[in-house]
């Protein structure tokens, strides 16, 4: 029998990005401390119930629960609360999404005005990558019209 070799199912996907953005009348500050706390994205995701974290910071992990029984496992791959943006990977789920990776990132547009912006590009598994993309276009921009909505 050939030895063990290194290995993991974790990978980053291929695809287009798909892209959510808002402009927010509030500082930028006030915008990501709301998109930026990746353990609180239940604060303006309704269909989530709640979301439990494993470990602290980079490396930690988010347990995100939906209220219809679905569950999301992510990794938060970098966090940067200075240049206000973040990125993670979703390495469990039962959406039937093969490989995800995100990014969340904020920027002052002036006094008073902010724009945060959501890119996500994923694989589903039996979806048309088409019709899952419109899934998570529609998703990404639901939750950011709540933050408008929540700041604005």
């Amino acid at each position: 029998m050939k030895p063990l070799q290194p290995d993991t199912l974790i990978r980053n996907p291929q695809g287009t990005p798909v892209v959510a953005s808002v402009i927010v009348n509030c500082e930028a500050a006030r915008l990501w401390d709301l998109v930026g706390h990746f353990a609180g994205f239940d604060a303006f995701i309704p269909a989530l119930s709640h979301i439990e974290m494993t470990g602290v910071g980079v490396g930690a992990l988010r347990t995100k629960y939906f209220h219809d029984g679905h569950c999301v496992v992510e990794q938060l791959n970098s966090h940067d609360d200075k240049a206000m943006c973040m990125t993670w990977t979703t390495i469990y789920n039962t959406l039937g999404v093969a490989h995800l990776w995100a990014a969340m990132s904020v920027e002052a547009l002036g006094a008073g005005s902010a724009r945060a912006t959501w890119t996500l590009i994923g694989e589903p598994i039996e979806m048309p990558q088409a019709e899952f993309e419109g899934f998570i276009q529609g998703f990404a921009d639901s939750a950011l019209e709540n933050v408008r909505r929540m700041l604005g």
